[in-house]
């Protein structure tokens, strides 16, 4: 469990995953999420609840969620509209909101930081909007990515056909859910190695690295933190040059 100075309340986690409070009660009481319980209040890692919550099958009333099997084909068939951008998670049909120039602003600056930080590997960096592929149900456009030397394969002519060794998400009002939940379960069982979620609003960077068990936290920070990340040596991310 992280330290004290990051734990938070039901509300902030509720807030954060864009579900009822009772729901996180529910899994509390269940014990699907760690918690840390002093006297009559609980509090939680928000970083550890993720990870839980990967590993789990969370039943929830999905409304933004279109029913209907869609495929990596149908995706492609899909009529550009503007202001708006799709995903197909498992089948499931995504449709957001096209982003916001904070949420831009933000990108930009991370990715000048890590394409900096990865110009002299053999791998290479992507930025959004390039289609990743996980098999024919599932099509994902992480607003960063990197696929390291060992897995160029993986990049054809227009997409990435398989799990990029990285995948960063940077979160909006409208997918704090879906990053939180949906993509990191979806990333879990694709593979990915490394998932970094990064929270304008809150100014929190969290980043994930995939063991036996699951995503564990590798790093974690805020406001004016500088991330150091245990298995990217030499890369340091002062995130008050990201806000």
């Amino acid at each position: 469990m992280a330290r004290n100075k990051n734990l938070v309340s039901v509300y902030t986690v509720a807030e954060a995953l864009d579900l009822p409070v009772e729901t996180i009660m529910d899994y509390t009481r269940r014990n699907v999420l760690p918690c840390i319980k002093t006297g009559n209040q609980i509090n939680y890692s928000l970083p550890d609840v993720l990870v839980a919550l990967a590993g789990s099958a969370l039943v929830e009333d999905s409304v933004n969620y279109v029913f209907k099997p869609f495929t990596y084909r149908d995706y492609l068939k899909l009529p550009e509209e503007p202001g708006y951008r799709f995903e197909v998670l498992n089948g499931q049909l995504i449709k957001d909101p096209t982003p916001t120039v904070r949420h831009q602003r933000i990108i930009g600056r991370l990715y000048l930081l890590l394409a900096n930080h990865f110009r002299h590997t053999k791998g290479e960096i992507f930025l959004s909007p390039l289609d990743v592929t996980f098999g024919e149900l599932t099509v994902v456009q992480p607003d960063i990515l990197y696929v390291s030397g060992e897995q160029m394969s993986i990049i054809k002519k227009k997409r990435i056909d398989g799990a990029p060794t990285l995948a960063v998400e940077v979160i909006s009002a409208s997918s704090r859910r879906k990053d939180r939940i949906h993509k990191m379960q979806i990333y879990l069982q694709a593979g990915v190695r490394h998932y970094w979620l990064v929270d304008p609003a809150e100014k929190t960077f969290d980043c994930f690295i995939l063991q036996d068990h699951g995503y564990v936290p590798a790093a974690t920070g805020s406001d004016d933190d500088t991330i150091i990340h245990p298995q990217v040596p030499g890369l340091a991310i002062p995130l008050d040059t990201l806000w």
